[in-house]
């Protein structure tokens, strides 16, 4: 079964999350990812932890279905090695520290010279100008820089994303902007440089908050758990000590549940509580009608009514409930893909496709097709051996 990208090959000079996620998944679609590695320690992703059977989280993740090379950067002879590569390669990503690829004539216009087909996608933390050009950029940081902590959290406290979610909207926007070179060269016949920059991933994200504050407006406040603007729509206390997750959109479900599941018809007239700006004005005494009223029931019983009146609801979920989902059971979701621990189960990508299965391939170890990669080259066996005394892969 033909993939859309199979023949495309990418190499990757990348670490940690936003490069990695692209770049799978690129591999996610058929094209071969060469992940180029330092020797002996490889991508300090991979020792985050040890909690998938030795190997780390955050690198199964993100490094599935692609090959790693090891080379030492710094020397003439494992450059030339890179420069092969990417002689024949459609697409180069990369994640290094602000300038770093440059210095080592890997810059997007002195490749492209060379190379017009070529499509160079460089990921940094806040773009390849400006006055942040040169600072370092974590997830965190971002976060932070991007005003996400200042709607996060509760009215007391602050409160990070519990995922990576800057360098996942990084790597979703250098993802998409490869896609979109590679179609844009399919009718110029030309590559093209892609700047994505962490802060304006994550700030593009950030459009509601920001829109909601507009020329100097009070930003949404921190809610915890609940919406910051529409109410009730968040966690509510079970009398069996379970929590329940319900949200109402508009003036038509917030009288259905009134009647259907706190059982109060009359509340839905309450002028306290008619509109939905008003029942976020008041929400702490509509809270409290809310847990005395769900304090006799069970959480089974209090989702039962929820459902009847299609009154959208989830459970507080944790991460051995999210293993155990019914429904990506249902839908076939999950796969059995190689580690250098051994079998390990991955979700498919989200959107099932009718015109090609998702390349669902191993975690590769540290330097794992380095040899196989460098005899695809025409290194010979003396030259690869060379290279190894020479620590140079």
């Amino acid at each position: 079964m033909t993939r859309p990208l199979d023949g495309i090959t990418v190499v990757s000079l990348e670490h940690a999350i936003a490069a990695p996620f692209c770049t799978r998944q690129l591999a996610d679609l058929g094209a071969r990812v060469i992940k180029v590695e330092r020797p002996g320690v490889g991508d300090f992703a991979r020792a985050y932890d040890q909690r998938v059977d030795g190997e780390a989280s955050h690198f199964v993740w993100v490094n599935r279905s692609k090959e790693s090379l090891t080379l030492d950067l710094k020397q003439p002879a494992a450059q030339a090695v890179l420069m092969e590569l990417i002689a024949d390669a459609d697409v180069l990503v990369q994640n290094l520290a602000p300038g770093a690829a440059a210095r080592m004539g890997l810059g997007a216009e002195a490749l492209q010279a060379r190379y017009p087909r070529l499509i160079v996608c460089d990921i940094s933390g806040y773009g390849e100008d400006g006055p942040y050009r040169d600072k370092k950029a974590y997830d965190l940081l971002i976060q932070s820089e991007a005003g996400f902590l200042s709607v996060t959290g509760t009215a007391d406290e602050p409160c990070k994303s519990g995922n990576s979610i800057a360098d996942i909207a990084a790597g979703m926007y250098a993802y998409t902007g490869v896609l979109a070179a590679l179609l844009q060269r399919g009718k110029t016949g030309k590559g093209s440089h892609i700047d994505v920059s962490m802060l304006e991933s994550l700030a593009e994200w950030m459009g509601f908050p920001m829109y909601y504050a507009y020329e100097g407006a009070a930003p949404p406040p921190r809610s915890a758990a609940s919406h910051a603007t529409i109410y009730p729509y968040g966690p509510f206390a079970a009398g069996d000590g379970g929590t329940v997750m319900l949200g109402l959109q508009n003036e038509r479900e917030w009288r259905v549940f009134c009647e259907k599941v706190l059982l109060q018809p009359a509340l839905a007239a309450d002028p306290r509580f008619d509109a939905n700006a008003k029942r976020n004005a008041n929400r702490a005494a509509l809270k409290a009608i809310i847990v005395e009223a769900f304090g006799t029931l069970g959480t089974a019983q209090i989702e039962e009514r929820l459902d009847a009146a299609q009154i959208a609801n989830a459970r507080m979920n944790d991460m051995a409930g999210l293993w155990a989902h019914p429904q990506l059971k249902a839908r076939e979701r999950w796969r059995e893909i190689g580690s250098p621990a051994g079998a390990i189960p991955a979700l498919l990508p989200p959107g099932r496709q009718s015109a090609f299965d998702y390349r669902m391939d191993a975690v590769p170890a540290i330097g794992e097709h380095t040899e196989a990669i460098l005899r695809g080259l025409g290194r010979s066996d003396a030259d690869i051996a060379a290279l190894r005394a020479a620590e140079a892969i």
